[in-house]
């Protein structure tokens, strides 16, 4: 079913074109969404049914990411859909943008989007992290198995040329997931999804989290320790905290020294965590694995030396990248709107004290 269309909190600005007769139903004005995606996201995210929702509610204006264009398609839009590359929205572009009360971001991560200036107009913004846990969860717990068995060591040693003896020999020894120490850094959507599995699948997790009490760490099956505590004691430790300025460079030489030996790193959080130097630093001695789907620079350079380490497993920043997951953020994007249109509190709104904790 169609949302209800509130009535008349849009006017119309700037010459006639913006106020064309097709926005109107009787003595309803149709709101304007704006959609500033890459060319192929819309149907990365978007259902034809899901699109047809927002058609819908809504009179659509298709821009892209050039920001003329997004000042011409902002002029008297109400909500704007935004992605990964869209610009920044600050300066000329929220001038062009007097009616603007909503930002849809397709994404999760809105610090490089939006920032006081948005927020100070009382424009709200909303996201869809949430869809994204579940895949992201389910990679960081494929990346600790494949660490714990050494299959990225396998792997590259038969691809390398190597004979089948050779590669049999060609790793650490081999750990099932039950029984492991696993130590989990963060208590995100994306480490509370991380978390339940390991549980159901016997690991002993431990986590850190400065703003998790004992209590919350007990529902999620883990023991909450100190970082150096979980760094000395974890066979493998999987990182799912935010990238805030308390957290940059959290693991580095000194806390990845601490790792024992044979010990595996998982990130598919943000690479900032990690002094990405004193990684390669120690991945280059063997002592450890490691399996990252972030990094510091993106595409990772095909000259990388982490491309060509027997101990490193790496995936180009896919970890949420299931249909499934697409699907859904394109869901909350459109439900998110139709609230905002209703009147309806929107359920992922980030303000700024939640973007001032989250990645």
């Amino acid at each position: 079913m169609a949302p209800r269309i509130v009535r008349a909190s849009l006017r119309c600005y700037g010459p006639d074109r913006n106020c064309r007769q097709s926005r109107q139903a009787g003595d309803r004005v149709r709101p304007v969404i704006a959609v500033a995606l890459d060319e192929g996201l819309r149907e990365l995210f978007f259902t034809p049914q899901q699109w047809s929702a927002l058609e819908a509610a809504a009179e659509l204006r298709v821009c892209g990411i050039a920001p003329d264009a997004m000042a011409r398609a902002l002029a008297d839009a109400e909500v704007v859909i935004t992605g990964w590359r869209t610009p920044r929205l600050h300066g000329g572009l929220l001038a062009a943008a007097p009616r603007l009360a909503l930002v849809a971001h397709t994404g999760a991560a809105v610090r490089f989007l939006v920032g006081d200036e948005v927020f100070g107009r009382g424009i709200r913004v909303t996201q869809t992290g949430a869809a994204m846990a579940p895949p992201v969860a389910e990679v960081s717990l494929t990346f600790t198995l494949a660490l714990l068995h050494g299959l990225h060591r396998h792997d590259h040693a038969l691809r390398g040329g190597g004979n089948w003896d050779e590669a049999k020999q060609h790793k650490a020894p081999a750990h099932e997931l039950r029984g492991s120490v696993i130590g989990v850094v963060g208590a995100s959507r994306t480490g509370r999804a991380y978390l339940h599995m390991l549980s159901a699948l016997g690991a002993v997790p431990l986590l850190h989290d400065p703003t998790c009490d004992e209590a919350a760490a007990e529902r999620l099956g883990a023991e909450l320790v100190p970082l150096d505590d979980l760094l000395r004691r974890s066979r493998i430790v999987a990182l799912h905290a935010p990238a805030i300025p308390e957290t940059r460079h959290l693991l580095g030489r000194r806390e990845l020294a601490l790792l024992p030996d044979g010990a595996g790193l998982v990130n598919t959080a943000r690479s900032a965590l990690v002094d990405s130097a004193a990684l390669l630093a120690e991945l280059r001695t063997g002592r450890i694995d490691a399996a990252l789907d972030v990094f510091d620079e993106e595409p990772l350079p095909t000259t990388s030396p982490l491309r060509t380490l027997p101990n490193v497993l790496l995936s180009p920043h896919e970890a949420a990248g299931t249909t499934e997951a697409r699907r859904r953020q394109g869901q909350i994007v459109v439900d998110e709107i139709t609230r905002h249109l209703t009147g309806e509190k929107l359920q992922h709104e980030v303000t700024p004290d939640i973007m001032a904790i989250s990645a």
